[in-house]
């Protein structure tokens, strides 16, 4: 009886439990915040955005700089420990600086999608852009990846990391866009990434919303 009347006195003494929703955020540098104070880096940037949301969210950063697709491909099983409920996928920055094989980026991607799916997390892959450089075989090839990929397994979808800065235009002025760069010209300040995460943070919000009703 005293075991039972202590259990009883435990559990309306005990504190709310935690409904909060746990995302990660696998990326290259520019989600690790390459550059950047700690607080200006995007997750910090976005964990801030979410909580203005009301949001009962944590973003756990895991960006690598550097990595490529596969090197997504081959830690996303460390990122999916038990606590994950969704996943924000940006890769394919440092695939697209180097050249590489974009049916290897798509086989990539498809597996991380798919580790994903098979622990029941909410996935939202965020989609990035090829230079003409490379030709236009190829920039159509790699363009395709990201929505063909959402379409295929149904998750959630962004059609570009830089949106904010570049407001849809696939082509924008570099000139327009300096402001919101680092010198190198590739990662965003933190002006830029406040810029980066107003528009990709309501999708962020539909993805914590889907993974906390799971």
């Amino acid at each position: 009886m005293r075991k039972a009347l202590g259990l009883i006195v435990a559990l309306l003494t005990a504190g709310p439990v935690s409904a909060e929703t746990v995302i990660a955020a696998l990326g290259d540098s520019l989600t690790q915040g390459y550059g950047l104070p700690a607080q200006d880096g995007f997750v910090p940037q976005l964990q801030r955005w979410l909580d203005a949301e009301g949001a009962q969210v944590r973003l756990i950063n895991a960006g690598v700089s550097g990595d490529t697709t596969a090197g997504g491909l081959a830690r996303v099983g460390w990122t999916l420990t038990p606590e994950v409920d969704g996943m924000i996928v940006a890769l394919g920055g440092n695939d697209l600086l180097r050249g590489l094989d974009p049916v290897q980026a798509r086989a990539n991607l498809d597996g991380i999608v798919r580790a994903a799916q098979a622990q029941k997390v909410e996935v939202l892959l965020v989609g990035m852009q090829a230079p003409g450089n490379f030709g236009a075989d190829y920039k159509t090839q790699f363009d395709a990846i990201y929505p063909e990929l959402a379409a295929t397994y149904g998750t959630g979808y962004f059609e570009s990391f830089f949106a904010g800065l570049t407001g849809g235009d696939s082509a924008p002025d570099p000139g327009l866009l300096r402001d919101w760069f680092q010198p190198d010209g590739i990662h965003p300040n933190a002006a830029g990434v406040a810029r980066i995460v107003d528009a990709i943070g309501p999708a962020v919000l539909a993805l914590v919303q889907a993974a906390a009703a799971r």
